[in-house]
Order: structure tokens, then sequence, then C-alpha cells
């Protein structure tokens, strides 16, 4: 096996970025962020998601110099794709089912885009790879 002409370390931080501008290129015309895209579709089963568990989902993904989630759920909810937050959670309303349905597809375009030239097979070793890389990294840092 040849080496790659650069790290791994390049092309994961290349290809977020790239993630990042296409697909919020993609939804720019439907008026959502991808921020907004990641709170609609972590709702979007029609169950009430408690607040925590909303953080928990989406903190990989966030970054302190992006939008706050609460601003992001003020935005969702003055649009009236969010119920009000209550103590049994947070759940879209069906103007924010449709809306979620409407991104969905442009986001689904999007990702058979990035697939594209790969297999089912091919895409799935990628991510159980990374998944042990990431591991591996955790059980390292853990242990010092």
């Amino acid at each position: 096996m040849s080496a790659p002409a650069r790290p791994l370390g390049y092309w994961l931080k290349h290809l977020d970025n790239l993630l990042e501008r296409h697909v919020e290129t993609t939804l720019a015309g439907l008026g959502v962020s991808r921020r907004e895209w990641q709170v609609l579709n972590a709702l979007a089963d029609g169950g009430r998601v408690r607040r925590a568990g909303l953080v928990d989902a989406l903190a990989p993904f966030w970054t302190e110099d992006g939008p706050t989630l609460d601003e992001v759920l003020g935005r969702l909810t003055a649009r009236e794709w969010l119920l009000p937050a209550s103590d049994e959670g947070l759940a879209l309303t069906e103007a924010g089912r449709a809306a979620h349905t409407e991104v969905r597809v442009r986001v689904e375009s999007t990702r058979a885009t990035v697939l594209t030239g790969l297999t089912g097979e091919q895409y799935t070793e990628t991510v159980r790879v990374l998944s042990v890389m990431a591991g591996n990294v955790e059980a390292a840092l853990a242990a010092r």
C-alpha cells in the first residue's frame, strides 16, 4: 500500500470544510442553515425530544463561533416550525415536518453527490475505519 500524498488529518479537515460549504449552498435557496437542518432532522421522528438530548445529539457538529442552540430554536419557533419548548420537550409543528421533508430531499441529493463513485460497502467500511480511529484516540486520551 502506497502512502497517500497528504495525511489523514488534511483530508478530514478538507472534506469537513467542503461539506459545510456544499450543504450551506444546497440549503441556501430554502432559507435554512445547516444547523437549522440538523435540529429539524433530530426532531423529525415525531416524538418530543428533551433539550439535553438535542444538545447531546448535535454536540459534535456545533462550534463556539456559530449560532447557539437557543438562537436556532428561536428562529425555528418564529417560523412556526417548532412548538414552544415545554416540560415534555421539543417537537416539530405540522409546518416544521413539511419543511423537514422539503429540506431532506435536497440533503439526500447532496449526500448522493458526495458518495458518487463509492459502493455502499466502501462507505460502510470508511465509516467503520473512522469510528475505530476515533475510539483509539478516545482511549488514548482517557488513559492520560
